[in-house]
């Protein structure tokens, strides 16, 4: 057993009988506990898992709880109310700020919810994960206490962005953390949702996330997703998608913190006329490894993706990519769009993108493509003849390549947020331990 596998092990022997067992979900626990520890980690040769090694991270141990640094308050500054806000895995009640709610909106953590006396409240709990290549999701459904709940009433419209916050600041020891989240909306509700995933000092933590996206008939959400964690944590996140007829989902990832990380988008396009429109930015520079990981499943009638990814390698960063795309048998009329075009910015840069689209159905229209090149040198060639300095001009061609995917949201207000990230980010490269 692995030094990293068996701290987990430890993590879940320490949890209070009372939380394992809470709501009936102890069962489901143990389950998922010793199918993970069987199975241990997915090896090299494990398909899902060829470009990201778990070799040196196996070697880790991680507390479950150790002391930790309170973060700088003006560390939030910028984000508004309404917000949730979590310190390595822990709800934090001093920095949230959620008495500005809008009406028609439930938000609050898990771990109110499984203290309560609702079992449907927290029953999303209870999934199995059957896959060897899952072992993050099996961890998370073991040790989870811990997440967001957020659901939207049927038919309401919410204007004001909510927002999930995630910080990872030092602590005493190297700490793990397994949260889980749901988003739900009913028939008709629309809602837009920004994930910040932020350090708050220099630490080497681990955080696995796992979430849940409900979208009932009708509904639109909109889904931005900022990690730009410490170079030297690690983070493990998975969402899970549900979309029901004539839904609408956007969302945007922006991949750049962490030293290792690892996201898997996974999209069940359900009813008739769902649609997804989801776009990502990978910026791998200094050491960092970041990985997304797309499974977009077309099963009924005139359903639509379009997936924009960008991705950017800089130093001895890697990026990886694979972008699957399944249009089932009766899925016709679907319609299905994926491109990754990717910029390698050193010769110590990597980069690997692996476009997959598998089709079952008749009369659809899919296309899928995969680029990797460099900064164009004529372009480069003509700013600096316009007096920009070289630094300056290739930021200003590496924000113009990363312009598609930030547009996705259809929003003018996040694509500013986006894209001042983006520029920021850019403009101050940073250093992986």
């Amino acid at each position: 057993m692995s030094a990293l596998v068996d701290s987990f092990r430890q993590g879940f022997e320490t949890l209070p009988p009372a939380l394992v067992d809470a709501q009936g979900l102890g069962d489901s626990r143990r389950a998922a506990l010793a199918a993970a520890l069987a199975d241990g980690l997915p090896g090299a040769r494990v398909e899902a898992w060829k470009y990201t090694s778990l070799r040196a991270l196996a070697n880790r141990g991680f507390a479950s709880d150790a002391q930790t640094n309170a973060p700088d308050p003006a560390l939030l500054a910028d984000i508004p109310a309404p917000r949730l806000v979590f310190v390595n895995g822990r709800f934090d009640a001093g920095l949230s700020q959620l008495d500005a709610l809008p009406e028609g909106v439930e938000l609050r953590p898990l771990s109110q919810a499984l203290a309560g006396d609702d079992p449907r409240a927290v029953s999303v709990l209870a999934r199995r994960y059957v896959r060897a290549d899952e072992p993050f999701a099996r961890f998370n459904a073991a040790l989870a206490t811990e997440g967001v709940l957020l659901r939207v009433q049927a038919g309401a419209t919410v204007a004001t962005p909510l927002h999930l916050v995630f910080v990872g600041a030092p602590a005493g020891a190297d700490q793990a953390a397994h949260l889980r989240h749901l988003v739900e909306l009913r028939k008709g509700a629309s809602l837009t949702v920004v994930e910040h995933h932020l350090g708050a000092g220099a630490h080497r933590n681990l955080v696995n996330h796992l979430m849940h996206v409900h979208l009932a008939g009708g509904a639109r959400l909109r889904h931005a997703r900022l990690q730009n964690d410490d170079g030297g944590a690690t983070l493990f996140a998975r969402t899970d998608a549900v979309l029901a007829s004539d839904t609408l989902y956007r969302r945007v990832d922006l991949e750049l913190g962490a030293g290792l990380s690892r996201h898997e988008l996974n999209v069940d396009l359900q009813g008739e006329g769902a649609a997804l429109h989801a776009g990502g930015v990978l910026l791998a520079d200094g050491r960092r490894h970041l990985d997304t990981r797309l499974g977009i499943r077309h099963q009924a009638r005139d359903t639509r993706c379009e997936l924009p990814w960008r991705g950017l390698a800089d130093e001895r960063g890697r990026a990886v990519f694979h972008g699957g795309i399944q249009i089932r048998a009766g899925a016709d009329g679907s319609e299905a769009e994926l491109s990754n075009k990717n910029l390698l910015l050193s010769d110590s840069a990597e980069i690997d993108s692996q476009p997959v689209l598998v089709i079952h159905a008749d009369e659809v229209k899919a296309a899928h493509g995969a680029t990797v090149g460099r900064l164009d040198e004529t372009a480069l060639f003509y700013l600096r003849s316009r007096g920009l300095p070289a630094a300056q001009a290739r930021v200003l061609l590496m924000q113009a390549f990363l312009r598609e995917p930030l547009a996705v949201l259809d929003d003018a207000d996040l694509a500013r947020l986006l894209g001042d990230t983006v520029a920021a980010r850019l403009g101050t490269p940073g250093k992986t331990p």
